[in-house]
């Protein structure tokens, strides 16, 4: 066999244990990755996606537990990540703080507020920095030209901006994210390519339960009239991630089936 045949490339989403994650974690590993599944605290959404992934992609997982909000613990978490298999072609920082739900629902907004910037912009960049390190180190995979891609999330609305308590957060945090892919970009080339996913309405557990108001605006706001679906969001994070995508660095890609608007009636 080619080494490209025998090659298993490695992927490491960070909060994939439900939502958006879960379904780029599946997606990569159809594939053909062997997965990090990584949770703050769902150990058993991620001990589920475990045994799904094995029984249908016949991939290997490996579970990881780690609190973002906590910035000493990213660097042996990394290292913990690399240390499975040697190396880590895609790393997909996917985890954000829930401030909307459970008890930090009711939290002040300033304390809402740095738990965001904490996890969604602190922990995205240091580990991104961390990983993009690592990655220079090691050689490029079968087929691709650079040796490794960092995929990052942001959200549709960050630059129009959304009325509200959790869009000042959201626009403040995942603002910053898509600005930053950019700068991370231009760092770490050629070797590392870093990309930012902007999804629109996802009907992630939330969404199925949200009131008809919100499912009016969801469908409202895109010209595909619906919700977008997590396995949408996973489909462009696989591009970024395959050979397919190996000229497309720096780059800001909503999902939203297109964003609707202000342009509404018009």
């Amino acid at each position: 066999m080619s080494d490209a045949e025998t090659f298993a490339p490695i992927a490491v989403v960070t909060g994939s244990s439900s939502g958006i994650g879960a379904a780029i974690a599946r997606r990569l590993a159809n594939d053909g990755f062997h997965v990090v599944i990584h949770a703050a605290q769902n150990a058993r959404g991620a001990r589920r996606l475990a045994l799904d992934l094995a029984e249908c992609c016949q991939c290997e997982t490996r579970i990881e537990l780690c609190d973002f909000s906590v910035g000493s613990s990213l660097p042996e978490f990394v290292d913990r990540c690399f240390s499975w298999r040697g190396r880590v072609d895609a790393w997909i920082n996917n985890a954000g703080a829930d401030v909307l739900t459970g008890e930090p629902g009711r939290w002040p907004f300033e304390q809402k507020l740095k738990r965001v910037l904490d996890v969604d912009v602190v922990a995205t960049l240091v580990l991104s920095r961390l990983v993009a390190k690592r990655m220079k180190a090691q050689p490029a995979g079968p087929e691709q030209e650079t040796r490794g891609a960092i995929v990052n999330m942001g959200w549709d609305q960050a630059v129009s901006g959304m009325a509200g308590e959790s869009g000042q957060m959201f626009a403040a945090s995942k603002g910053a994210i898509m600005a930053a892919t950019g700068s991370l970009a231009q760092s770490f080339a050629p070797d590392v390519r870093v990309n930012c996913v902007a999804p629109g309405w996802i009907q992630t557990a939330w969404g199925k339960e949200a009131a008809e108001t919100w499912q009016a605006r969801a469908r409202r706001d895109s010209l595909m009239n619906r919700w977008g679906q997590p396995g949408d969001v996973a489909a462009v994070v696989s591009f970024l991630c395959g050979r397919d995508s190996q000229f497309v660095n720096g780059h800001v890609i909503p999902v939203n089936g297109g964003f609707r608007g202000s342009s509404d009636g018009f």
